[in-house]
C-alpha cells in the first residue's frame, strides 16, 4: 500500500471512491454537504500534482436500476462550487462506453463524476467482473469513503485487487479516519472514557463488550440507560426498555466489575408524561420514575457526575446522545456532555466523536472544531470499535 501524501499523481488518472451519499430535498438541493466537503482535500492534492480525478459513489438505495431521483447529476453543480474553476464532466453511467471514453479523454486538472454505482446490483453484491470494469477507468485507486468501509462492495473492497500495491491507497479523509480510530482503540492514553448513548442496548452490545477490554470508564446515557436501570431493579415508569436484554445488561455490568471498568449510569433524569416536544416535564431519580412518565434526558446530578469523569479523561470516544436532543426540552444533557468533551480536549485529551447523532450534536452546538476528530462514518466506525475487520480498509492494507 502506498502513502497518499507521498504519491505524485502527475499525469495519472486517479479513480477515487468517495462517499457522496448526501441528503437531497424534493428539489434536489443538498441539505448537508459535509461528506462532499470532506473529499475536497484529496481531490485537490491530485489536481495540484497534475493528475486528473474520476469520482465514483453511491447515492441512496435505488431499488430498480437507474432512477432520476438517485442520479449523481444532481451533485454536479455543488461539486463545481466546491472545486472552483476546475472543469467537471459527468458520465451518465459508471461503466460502459461513455464512461470509458470520457475517462480516456480526461486531461490533467479535470474531474469526471460517474453515475450512481448502485444503479447496478453488482455493486452491492461485490461482483468481481463489475469491479474489474470499474478498475479500467483509472491508473491509481484511492479509497476515501470511510462511511462505506464496512461494506464488501465492488467499488469499496473488491476493486483493489486489480491494482498493484503502489497504485492503491487511502485518501486523506480515510487516512485520518483510520489513524484516529486506531489511536483510540490501540494507542489510547489512560484514563480512557467511552461515552455510549442512543436508544437501544441491542445496537451497542458488541461495542460495549469490546470496550470493556480497553476502557477505564464507560458512561451510558440515552434510552439504553433505562434497560440497565431496570436490570438493576429500578423503577423506570414508561421509559424505553428492551426487556429481552435485561440479562445481557446485568452480564455487562458484572463483566465490567470483574475487569475493573467503571460503568457510569445517569443518577437522575429529566422525565416527561409523553414523547412529545410539548410534554409536561419534571425530574426524578433514574431508578424511581413514576408510572406514566418516561426519561428523555439525563438530569442535573448526572450532568455534574459525567462532567467530572470527562474532565478526568485523557482519551474520549463519544458515540450517541444522552437524550432526545432534537427536542429542545431534552437537549440539555447532550449539550453539557458536548461542552465537557470540548473542554477536556482543550486541556489535552484526545477526543473522537462518531455516529450520526453525536456528530449532529457537536455540529448543532458549534463544537465540531473543539474536539480532536469528528468521524464521517457512523456504521463503519461502530463496526471498527466492535472489533470487526472492515473490508474497505483490509483491501488496501493487505
Amino acid at each position: 500500500m502506498s502513502k497518499f501524501s507521498e504519491h505524485n499523481f502527475k499525469n495519472e488518472k486517479a479513480l477515487i471512491r468517495v462517499d457522496f451519499n448526501v441528503p437531497l430535498d424534493k428539489d434536489y438541493r443538498i441539505t448537508d454537504d459535509n461528506r462532499m466537503r470532506a473529499a475536497v482535500p484529496t481531490i485537490k492534492k491530485i489536481l495540484n500534482d497534475g493528475g486528473s480525478v474520476i469520482l465514483m459513489s453511491h447515492l441512496g438505495r435505488p431499488k430498480d436500476g437507474p432512477t432520476d431521483k438517485y442520479s449523481l447529476k444532481h451533485l454536479v453543480h455543488h461539486l463545481q462550487e466546491l472545486l472552483g474553476d476546475t472543469k467537471i464532466l459527468f458520465a451518465d453511467d459508471c461503466i460502459g462506453a461513455d464512461a470509458l471514453a470520457k475517462s480516456k479523454a480526461l486531461q490533467p486538472g479535470e474531474v469526471l463524476l460517474l453515475e450512481n454505482l448502485r444503479f447496478y446490483k453488482e455493486e452491492e453484491k461485490g461482483d468481481e467482473a463489475f469491479a474489474e470494469k470499474l478498475s479500467k477507468l483509472g491508473d491509481v485507486y484511492v479509497n476515501d469513503a470511510f462511511g462505506t468501509a464496512h461494506r464488501a462492495h465492488a467499488s469499496t473492497a473488491v476493486i483493489a485487487k486489480f491494482f498493484p500495491g503502489d497504485k492503491k491507497m487511502f485518501g486523506l479523509l480515510m487516512e485520518a479516519e483510520v489513524a484516529s480510530a486506531e489511536k483510540v482503540m490501540h494507542k489510547s492514553e489512560k484514563p480512557f472514557l467511552a461515552i455510549i448513548g442512543g436508544a437501544k442496548v441491542s445496537d451497542k452490545i458488541l461495542i460495549i463488550e469490546n470496550l470493556l477490554e480497553r476502557a477505564t470508564d464507560i458512561i451510558i446515557g440515552g434510552g439504553m440507560a433505562y434497560t440497565f436501570m431496570k436490570a438493576m431493579g429500578g423503577k423506570i415508569g414508561n421509559s424505553l426498555c428492551e426487556d429481552d436484554r435485561l440479562d445481557k445488561a446485568n452480564e455487562l455490568l458484572k463483566k465490567a466489575e470483574e475487569k475493573g471498568v467503571c460503568i457510569h449510569l445517569p443518577a437522575d433524569s429529566i422525565i416527561a408524561d409523553k414523547f412529545d416536544a410539548a410534554a409536561s416535564v419534571s425530574g426524578a431519580l433514574s431508578n424511581n420514575i413514576p408510572d406514566g412518565w418516561m426519561g428523555l434526558d439525563i438530569g442535573e446530578i448526572a450532568c455534574e457526575t459525567f462532567q467530572k469523569v470527562i474532565h478526568h479523561s485523557k482519551t474520549i470516544l463519544w458515540n450517541g446522545p444522552m437524550g432526545v436532543f432534537e427536542m429542545e426540552k431534552f437537549q440539555h444533557g447532550t449539550k453539557i456532555i458536548a461542552e465537557a468533551v470540548a473542554e477536556a480536549t482543550t486541556n489535552g485529551a484526545f477526543s473522537l466523536v462518531g455516529g450520526g447523532d453525536s456528530v449532529a450534536a457537536v455540529n448543532e452546538f458549534k463544537l465540531a472544531d473543539k474536539v480532536s476528530y469528528v468521524s464521517t462514518g457512523g456504521g463503519a466506525l461502530l463496526e471498527y470499535f466492535e472489533g470487526k475487520i472492515l473490508p474497505g480498509i483490509a483491501a488496501i492494507q493487505s
